[in-house]
């Protein structure tokens, strides 16, 4: 008797310490919010992306991933820095950010064929998958082998490849541009310390970015090599770390992925026509790039 009394004491005692389940993963666990600029500045670019439902938009494009919890994504006005990031608890994009991606749109199509309007909207799509696989790798405790930042960039690179091609032709030439733009602006050599960042500086960021994409499909992006703007010797290497970055997806991510849903996401457009106008931004200088007239 005294020993049937001490579990049932235990079992009560434990019933009462253990925590409480948890929530099952769902898909649909996205929420978004369009926080009001502290800087008047920035109020255009409130307006626009507001008018253009983007970030409800990016809670479609993510919504095929079970999460067990709700994930905020934000917009809002961050001083002056130009930057994104998930903190543990949202995603946030800032003003800032947008603002400086408007500044270096160019005026028309550019040589190589990237449109203003890819240059502006592809890098900030780049950057809302770049912080969502950080929140992945949180939420869902996914091992990552090697540096986070690496891992983040292949996860948004490989989610755009699986669009349609000329959705991922215009997505990534549109981000790779936007890390052109920040490798021109670069003046005098680089220092040591420039490297200690967590991030790869943006020609190496942006080298990674072409390889992946040409080794998904070398037709698809083969003029990344013959241009010049992917290294040959880089190049011969780049299925592998293809094929390296999909198995990865396919192994840690794929299993958390509503099927169903996703097929609907990756059939859709999610840029605008080419030929969408950009409004120019009122404190842009001339393009230091070529463009076709």
């Amino acid at each position: 008797m005294k020993l049937a009394s001490a579990l049932i004491c235990f079992g009560l005692l434990t019933g009462l310490t253990m925590p409480a389940p948890a929530d099952p993963a769902m898909p649909d666990r996205i929420s978004v919010s369009y926080v009001l600029p502290k800087d008047p500045a920035h109020q255009p670019i409130y307006n626009q992306l507001k008018d253009a439902r983007f970030l409800e938009r990016v809670q479609e494009f993510l919504s095929p991933v079970r999460l067990p919890r709700t994930l905020l994504v934000k917009t809002e006005s961050c001083d002056g820095d130009a930057n994104a990031w998930y903190d543990g608890e949202a995603i946030t994009l800032c003003y800032d950010y947008v603002d400086q991606i408007w500044k270096s749109v160019p005026a028309e199509t550019t040589a190589d064929g990237v449109a203003p309007i890819d240059a502006l909207v592809g890098p900030i799509l780049d950057t809302c998958l770049h912080e969502f696989a950080h929140a992945l790798f949180d939420i869902l405790k996914i091992p990552v082998f090697g540096r986070e930042e690496d891992a983040a960039d292949q996860f948004a690179a490989y989610v755009t490849l699986q669009l349609g091609k000329e959705e991922a032709r215009r997505r990534i030439a549109g981000t790779a541009y936007a890390y052109s733009v920040e490798v021109q602006a670069t003046t005098g050599p680089l220092t040591v310390r420039q490297f200690a960042n967590e991030h790869g500086t943006p020609a190496q960021r942006m080298f990674n970015l072409l390889c992946i994409a040409y080794g998904a499909d070398p037709n698809l992006f083969g003029d990344f090599v013959t241009k010049g703007q992917l290294p040959q010797e880089r190049a011969e290497g780049c299925a592998d770390e293809y094929k390296q970055t999909a198995h990865a997806f396919e192994t840690l991510i794929r299993p958390h992925i509503d099927e169903r849903l996703a097929k609907g996401v990756m059939d859709k457009s999610w840029l605008p026509e080419p030929t969408s106008p950009v409004p120019p931004h009122p404190g842009r200088k001339p393009p230091d790039v070529a463009v076709k007239r």
